[in-house]
């Protein structure tokens, strides 16, 4: 396992002191999963202290002594950081996450303080001096199986975040449940285990799961197959709920979503291969407006007698339902309210495009929500179905819309104003409440043509309210 030099530098002194350095946790999966380690967790067995382990951690680099009380040591060297800690016992002592009494022993063995691990997939270690890997749970053997499997009955349910943990891991790497784990979290679940769960740490779980995911939808096929959507009846509500199979030919609303879901993770995923890398915020808010785009059909779906099933209203019923879905997870106000206009105006591309739109109801539209934002998630939804025009991969109404709003900036921005209120002062008239009136006239006139220059504006201005 390739390591920064320093690791084995520290390793070496270790040595001398009679302990052992060993690279555990995620980087040490990811090794044997091919992908790119970011951050390394180092257990030092054989010392008596985390004091001892900071004397000469501090002959290296800086040690932040913050997660000192939880046997954690943040080594800072060269501009990277690193965990490094003593193995530890942990008793369950109250309710919550915090609920743990945790007492550091450096004379535990590697399989005694791994077995406090939530999978087999998390408990291989790396021990740096001996170039050796330590399975002692069959991690590996996991690995190579595609099995997320939990280690221990007693010690994974002192922790109920672990249930989804086990759905994020299943997700991000494609993998399914062993039959034991899926047991043991489904009991989790029916016990309400899961309620104690702050909001906070189950959205840092769904994010993961999101972000990470080349298909989020098996993870969500777990929350699902293990009745976490209990929790989250928004989505639930949409499992069995029939749609017009002329137009959603692959199944109900809950299959159409995840297709959708699914579809939106691999355009973030092309964006990131082409080099357009989006901020993590930005990532989340198109995932999680797809994710939602169709609550509103749960509460809007309809039978006709001729059999036809229509959802009227559904993108602006959504709305409501996608903030109590969003504030059940997090209280980032901006960012919930980033993400409504997207559920709410989905369907205007295709729309726009049936009805060939003139230029004041696109521009319209530009006041409402960021159009290119819309297309991205439009697409996602036109996409995430089996229709043959879905199955072409062409996306023809965005393509149009796109093409248009640019032709008319406002394809991120409204349309900006010809005037502004120092242009009326300019003109002589006085601050009032006739101000917004006069501007928001002015700008209607934009939005249809009528207005295309300032000096259109100034005169029109002049003619309409000066010169009465």
């Amino acid at each position: 396992m390739k390591l920064p030099e320093i690791l084995h530098n520290i390793s070496h002194t270790l040595t001398g002191r009679h302990a052992r350095a060993i690279i555990v946790g995620g980087s040490v999966r990811d090794h044997f999963l091919g992908l790119p380690i970011k951050d390394y967790d180092i257990e030092v067995y054989g010392l008596s202290s985390m004091e001892s382990l900071e004397e000469i951690l501090s002959h290296f680099g800086s040690v932040n002594l913050v997660g000192k009380s939880f046997g954690v040591l943040k080594f800072s060297h060269a501009g990277e950081e690193y965990d490094f800690s003593l193995p530890r016992r942990e008793q369950k002592v109250g309710e919550g996450h915090r609920g743990f009494d945790v007492r550091v022993d450096g004379s535990m063995s590697f399989e005694e303080a791994s077995r406090r691990r939530d999978f087999t997939i998390n408990a291989i270690g790396y021990e740096i001096e001996a170039d050796r890997f330590l399975d002692p749970f069959g991690g590996r053997e996991d690995i190579r199986k595609g099995v997320i499997r939990h280690i221990d009955d007693r010690t994974f349910v002192e922790d109920p975040l672990r249930v989804y943990r086990a759905v994020q891991f299943g997700g991000r790497f494609g993998y399914k449940l062993a039959e034991s784990t899926k047991v043991l979290c489904r009991q989790m679940v029916d016990s309400g285990m899961l309620e104690s769960l702050p909001k906070e740490r189950i959205f840092v779980e769904w994010k993961k799961l999101l972000l990470k995911s080349r298909k989020p939808s098996i993870g969500f096929e777990m929350m699902k197959e293990l009745g976490v959507l209990r929790y989250f009846p928004e989505l639930e509500a949409l499992i069995g709920l029939a749609q017009d199979p002329r137009y959603h030919p692959e199944g109900d609303v809950w299959t159409h979503t995840m297709m959708c879901l699914d579809v939106m993770a691999d355009q973030m995923a092309k964006c990131r291969e082409q080099g357009a890398e989006m901020e993590e915020r930005q990532k989340l808010k198109y995932l999680f407006a797809i994710l939602c785009h169709d609550l509103g059909k749960a509460t809007t779906t309809t039978f006709d007698d001729d059999g036809r099933i229509r959802a009227i209203g559904h993108e602006e019923a959504g709305v409501e339902l996608t903030g109590t879905l969003m504030y059940r997870l997090t209280n980032a106000h901006d960012f919930i309210e980033g993400i409504l206009p997207l559920v709410a105006h989905h369907l205007k591309p295709s729309q726009l495009y049936r009805a060939n739109a003139g230029n004041k109801a696109i521009r319209k539209l530009a006041l409402k929500v960021n159009i290119e934002e819309l297309v991205l998630v439009a697409r996602a939804d036109f996409l995430g179905r089996t229709t043959p025009e879905a199955l072409s991969g062409e996306y023809k109404a965005g393509e149009w819309l796109l093409e248009r709003a640019r032709e008319l900036k406002v394809e991120c921005k409204p349309m900006d104003n010809l005037l502004q209120g120092r242009d009326l002062i300019t003109l002589g008239l006085k601050p009032s409440e006739q101000f917004k009136v006069i501007l928001n006239e002015v700008y209607e006139l934009q939005l249809s043509d009528r207005l295309t220059t300032k000096d259109e504006a100034i005169a029109y201005v002049r003619e309409r309210f000066i010169a009465l």
